[in-house]
């Protein structure tokens, strides 16, 4: 029976995704997955599944947005199981909520199967726990690509931000995000935490504060998760995974 199933694939690590997400790889007629997605879990889908990669950089789209939207659209339409696999979750920064309404619109069976959005998950495999007793008792998740943010409503209310700050894609504009911070009034000495491709064994993550960290830009790039904010004080303690990846290299050589 035709249906579309908008899945999150997680943040990277591939044992990440939820068992219900798996599933819908196995029934799959049709796999739509994006850049972001470890391939690795192409594995478990059934012979004769068809594949089409949707990746999406900066400035380089694979396929446009509504080229995507087409397609689930016409294999539904043919019948087909389409599961449309996406990094982290569906509907934080996945456009989901724009290709669920396409479906909807177009009269088209779905289901959203939510997965864990690396917003929650670089943080956690860095050491940083997003809330925290005494020091942090909110999160906010903002795109740092949003050309509508650029106001200075904007830049006043996320200055005056008290928890825990996470940017997506925002590793090219921090700079500018940065300086606007401060100037709105957030505390140049906030530690700040950048993770790039984080829970794979190519997570790196650097520190600083909003003053400082422009610094040491230099030693990252995309996909990167930014993290601002007193809870970065704890990774000093509670890092853990890059541990285990260094040890891993160490006992391996």
């Amino acid at each position: 029976m035709a249906k579309v199933y908008l899945v999150g694939a997680g943040p990277g690590d591939p044992e990440l995704i939820t068992v219900k997400g798996m599933k819908t790889i196995a029934k799959a007629d049709v796999l739509l997955y994006d850049r972001l997605v470890n391939e690795e879990l192409l594995q478990y889908a059934s012979p004769g599944t068809k594949f089409i990669y949707c990746g999406k950089m900066p400035d380089q789209h694979t396929l446009k947005q509504e080229e995507i939207n087409d397609l689930l659209c016409y294999y539904a339409r043919q019948g087909k199981v389409v599961t449309r696999l996406k990094g982290g979750d569906p509907f934080i920064f996945g456009r989901g909520g724009e290709e669920a309404a396409v479906l909807y619109k177009e009269g088209i069976d779905f289901e959203i199967v939510p997965g864990i959005t690396s917003g929650a998950a670089a943080p956690a495999y860095a050491g940083i726990p997003l809330t925290h007793r005494e020091l942090s008792s909110s999160v906010t998740f903002v795109s740092g690509v949003d050309p509508n943010q650029d106001t200075v409503e904007y830049w006043t209310d996320l200055a005056k931000h008290k928890g825990t700050l996470c940017i997506y894609m925002g590793v090219k504009k921090f700079p500018y995000t940065c300086e606007q911070l401060t100037k709105y009034g957030m505390d140049p000495d906030l530690p700040v935490a950048i993770i790039h491709w984080g829970t794979t064994s190519e997570q790196k993550t650097i520190t600083g504060t909003l003053a400082t960290i422009q610094n040491k830009l230099h030693l990252i790039a995309n996909p990167s998760m930014i993290v601002i904010g007193e809870v970065v004080r704890l990774r000093e303690q509670l890092q853990w995974f890059e541990k285990t990846q260094l040890s891993a290299v160490s006992s391996a050589i």
